[in-house]
């Protein structure tokens, strides 16, 4: 398999999720005595969660972790428009603070059927971390509480996101020019 190229390296991952936590700590101090449920998208978001978990757990913070699984890709490069549900968490979230974990904000598409659907549930607060946000591709008018990084409008792999299943191992994030 040939290299992919480069776009955000490790280390750079590494001290930006660092910097995430603490920023998702400082946020949760006004509001210390109500916990939150970090609850991962899957499964491109499953790499940034684990290492974001680890980090808020290095500031004090021991969120209880679930997950949700949606899809609109496919194994497709491009959003079907559809988002459909494939796994609901199985923790009540009703009344609880969610911090909802993505891979990436692409159209929005996702994070705002999510977000919507954890309301519905009766979720007190919902709050969205995202590793990477692409803006110039947004439809939905949603926006993540915690950024790592903006992305420009290229088809990005590694780190947990993936195209057609293949390159979510690679530790960086990096770019296919035509998938």
């Amino acid at each position: 398999m040939d290299r992919v190229p480069e776009l955000i390296s490790a280390e750079s991952i590494a001290a930006r999720v660092r910097e995430l936590a603490a920023e998702i700590v400082t946020a949760r101090a006004s509001d210390p005595a109500n916990g939150f449920v970090v609850l991962v998208l899957l499964k491109g978001a499953f790499v940034f969660a684990a290492d974001l978990v680890r980090a808020l757990d290095e500031r004090g913070a021991a969120p209880p972790i679930d997950f949700i699984s949606v899809s609109s890709y496919g194994s497709a490069s491009e959003s079907s428009g559809s988002v459909t549900l494939e796994a609901h968490p199985r923790v009540d979230l009703a009344g609880k603070d969610v911090l909802l974990v993505d891979d990436i904000l692409d159209t929005g598409r996702s994070l705002e059927a999510v977000t919507r659907w954890l309301r519905d549930q009766g979720a007190r607060r919902v709050r969205a971390c995202v590793l990477l946000d692409k803006p110039s591709r947004r439809v939905a008018e949603i926006a993540a509480d915690f950024t790592g990084f903006e992305v420009p409008d290229r088809f990005v792999v590694g780190y947990g996101l993936d195209y057609d299943e293949r390159y979510r191992h690679l530790p960086y994030v990096g770019v296919l020019d035509t998938p």
